[in-house]
């Protein structure tokens, strides 16, 4: 079983990776049950909102380097790479346009996809135990996971070039200061607080969620113009 959820309040659920999974979880596998479930929630009306978190030291690691390291030893790195992304990229740009509220609630470290998974949510509430790593280069890898377009939006490009070049890791208060996480709160308040939060942007109207989520990711790429008329279509439809 690669996660457990359970419903934490009527409209929100709680999805936490196993022991395994949140340290390896970018194996085809465990990636496709974590994508599963996730569908699950995002299709079901009654779930406004929810909260991932990891287990024990370990929000999200993504790829298991033993893994990693077997398929560049026989040549296969290339299809398990393909294949990982292949889930985890469609499944990021699903949470981004979702109507969903997506919180991370960060129990620990999140590095390589598994950061690009914290770094995709609505919020990010971090204990202090957090550590946030790209990890990509120690592998002679370059990123994934969409963390050279999701980071640069929260921390700037030029801070995020040194993240990466500098093979940088932040703690969760290094975190905080330059914008990648949006509160560090004590280990024993962290799912209640990332539940609050969940419960509290889950009250708006569905089309407000969908809709204000979409323009945000559209406003760095699109024209005045063209994000203007996208607003107008936004506001008549959530209007109707």
């Amino acid at each position: 079983m690669a996660l457990s959820v359970e419903m934490r309040t009527d409209a929100v659920a709680l999805v936490t990776l196993d022991a395994e999974s949140a340290r390896n979880a970018f194996s085809p596998e465990s990636m496709g049950a974590i994508a599963t479930a996730l569908d699950s929630i995002l299709a079901d009306p009654a779930i406004r909102a929810f909260v991932l978190t990891g287990s024990g030291r370990v929000f999200c690691s993504g790829a298991d380097i033993k893994a990693f390291q077997a398929a560049v030893a026989d040549a296969t790195i290339g299809t398990l790479v393909s294949e990982l992304t292949s889930i985890l990229h469609p499944l990021q740009l699903r949470l981004r346009a979702s109507s969903t509220v997506y919180v991370a609630a960060m129990n620990g470290a999140a590095a390589g996809g598994g950061l690009g998974l914290a770094l995709c949510a609505d919020y990010r509430v971090a204990a202090p135990e957090a550590k946030l790593a790209a990890a990509f280069f120690s592998l002679g890898l370059s990123p994934d996971g969409g963390t050279t377009w999701l980071l640069p939006r929260l921390v700037g490009t030029q801070r995020t070039k040194r993240f990466f070049f500098d093979n940088e890791t932040w703690d969760a208060a290094a975190a905080l200061a330059v914008g990648a996480v949006d509160e560090v709160v004590h280990s024993e308040r962290l799912i209640q607080r990332a539940v609050e939060v969940a419960e509290d942007w889950a009250q708006w109207a569905e089309l407000s969620r969908s809709g204000t989520k979409k323009l945000l990711d559209s406003q760095s790429v699109m024209g005045f113009e063209e994000q203007l008329e996208l607003e107008r279509e936004r506001i008549i439809a959530a209007s109707q």
